[in-house]
């Protein structure tokens, strides 16, 4: 159940940074649903191994080069997701920044504190 309030939280966040980003565009809402579920598998399996691998960099930026890998994982998605696409970086950036703060409010509203015991 979790996972569902997940991907419907994911793709309402898409559908919001549509909404405020010019270069996001949304066909349909079960467009949304598709590219919020695929997100979460690029987040899942992809950025992984995109932090690994820009590291470095990462460090040197003090942290802020995960904005860019967070964007670069919207534009694979909608490359994966028909219904779903960016028409520039800049787009991809600016709504990869919506999409994860809406998503991270959404969550933190409806789904709430995750069920790990605290103090641990």
């Amino acid at each position: 159940m979790r996972f569902l309030a997940r991907l419907f939280l994911n793709g309402l966040a898409i559908i919001v940074a549509a909404w405020f980003v010019p270069g996001l565009h949304v066909a349909t809402p079960l467009a949304a649903l598709a590219a919020g579920g695929f997100l979460g598998l690029v987040n899942a399996l992809v950025r992984p191994l995109l932090i690994l691998i820009t590291l470095p960099l990462t460090l040197l930026t003090l942290g802020l080069f995960i904005f860019v890998v967070n964007s670069v994982c919207l534009e694979l998605t909608a490359f994966l997701v028909p219904g779903f696409s960016v028409d520039n970086f800049t787009s991809a950036f600016l709504g990869a920044l919506i999409v994860s703060a809406v998503s991270w409010l959404l969550s933190g509203l409806f789904i709430g504190p995750s069920e790990r015991p605290v103090g641990r």
